[in-house]
């Protein structure tokens, strides 16, 4: 366990859930930089983040198809709003098909927050759902609606033209859709949540497919494709280094 740094995630109120997943912060106390591997876990990540050699930064993450090493700095502070693909439209109004795998930062007003907030996850999290709540329309397409739901619903094991049939949208028009928004194909989108479900068992030291692989070499393979390692190693998770397996672990 690295005690210099330190997280905590919670689930949202139910007012935004649909549009969003958790609301978060971590904190690296250190005089050293962390080294994180990110992984893919179908969600878009809004950042406001500062530390002691960076200004105050607004970042949009957009969804991550590969494991990528980074560093968080010496004595950074971050508050997070990770938002449900259907945000992309509804609350956030653009596309993030041109940040697959990247970043785009954002004006350093955005939402009126300020680089003293990151010292109170209250009033961070009070901000934000304040804020997503003025933004979710009256009325939003109930068949993205209920594609969505039923994608998170099955974990991402329904196959495209069974989601296409429940939702009655047309398969070409749905990929098209994911395309335009999200920079990726339903397929895609839907193996990744595949493998973020599969992170619960590893988390909990199960190894063997749970869901819908055809066998464990294919889910040996599925997971060194999108984490970088073994499901051995993961589940190790030396020095804390895939968060997201940390903040499983803890729950």
């Amino acid at each position: 366990m690295d005690r210099d740094f330190q997280f905590h995630f919670i689930e949202p109120d139910q007012s935004i859930a649909d549009f969003v997943e958790n609301l978060g912060t971590f904190h690296n106390r250190s005089d050293e930089a962390k080294e994180v591997v990110i992984i893919p876990d179908g969600r878009v990540d809004l950042f406001f983040i500062q530390s002691s050699s960076e200004p105050f930064q607004v970042a949009l993450i957009g969804l991550e198809t590969y494991p990528e090493q980074r560093q968080i700095l010496p004595q950074t502070q971050a508050f997070v709003v990770s938002f449900k693909p259907i945000a992309v439209e509804y609350i956030l109004n653009t596309t993030i098909a041109d940040i697959l795998n990247t970043t785009k930062e954002l004006p350093k007003d955005f939402w009126n927050f300020k680089a003293d907030d990151l010292q109170n996850f209250e009033l961070c999290c009070t901000k934000a759902i304040q804020k997503i709540k003025e933004l979710i329309p009256q009325k939003t397409d109930e068949k993205k609606r209920k594609l969505f739901k039923l994608i998170y619903a099955s974990k991402g094991e329904m196959s495209v033209k069974e989601l296409s049939e429940k939702v009655n949208w047309n398969s070409r028009q749905i990929n098209r859709y994911f395309t335009k928004q999200l920079g990726l194909s339903l397929k895609a989108y839907s193996t990744i949540l595949r493998f973020r479900a599969s992170l619960e068992h590893i988390a909990q030291g199960r190894l063997f497919p749970e869901l819908n692989y055809t066998d464990q070499n294919h889910f040996i393979k599925e997971v060194k494709k999108f984490s970088g390692v073994a499901p051995k190693e993961l589940s190790k998770n030396k020095d804390d280094r895939f968060i997201l397996l940390s903040v499983l672990k803890g729950q």
